[in-house]
């Protein structure tokens, strides 16, 4: 499906759904050790004896396995300007090896720029489910969008 959508085209309570992705134990373990090596991320036996009893993926990874699987979904690309930040992040429960993550966007708020007539903001709340439907994640993003662009004259 393509979407590409541009600031005009979101309206407050609409929502999307991504296609799911599953998190390996060698992704896991990998990026912990990359980017975020506590115990239960990057060692088995201290992962089991652990808080979590067993490994789980960093929340950074489900962030950014979350952002990936929304990003392929087209919702913000063409448009996108980026964000001034990220809100509310907040990690619901565990992800562990062999989960199968997929994201869930409701738009929340869509507001046009007060000083820059070709762009708006659009925010979108993100949760992030497993397999079961359990919410794992959830985080807000306001995004800079820009206005779709006007057709030439003559063209």
């Amino acid at each position: 499906m393509q979407r590409d959508l541009w600031f005009e085209d979101f309206r407050v309570g609409q929502s999307f759904r991504t296609r799911g992705a599953t998190l390996s134990e060698a992704q896991i373990l990998d990026f912990a050790w990359q980017w975020d090596p506590q115990p239960f991320h990057v060692d088995r036996v201290a992962a089991a004896e652990g808080p979590y009893g067993g490994l789980i993926a960093s929340g950074f990874h489900t962030l950014l396995v979350a952002f990936r699987l929304v990003y392929a979904e087209r919702i913000v690309n063409a448009a996108s300007l980026g964000a001034p930040g990220m809100d509310e992040i907040r990690w619901l429960a565990p992800v562990r090896p062999g989960d199968t993550i997929h994201v869930v966007g409701e738009v929340v708020a869509v507001r046009e720029s007060r000083s820059m007539p070709d762009r708006g903001f659009v925010t979108i709340r993100y949760t992030v489910f497993d397999q079961d439907d359990r919410p794992v994640m959830r985080f807000t993003i306001p995004h800079m969008l820009r206005r779709r662009p006007q057709e030439t004259a003559g063209a």
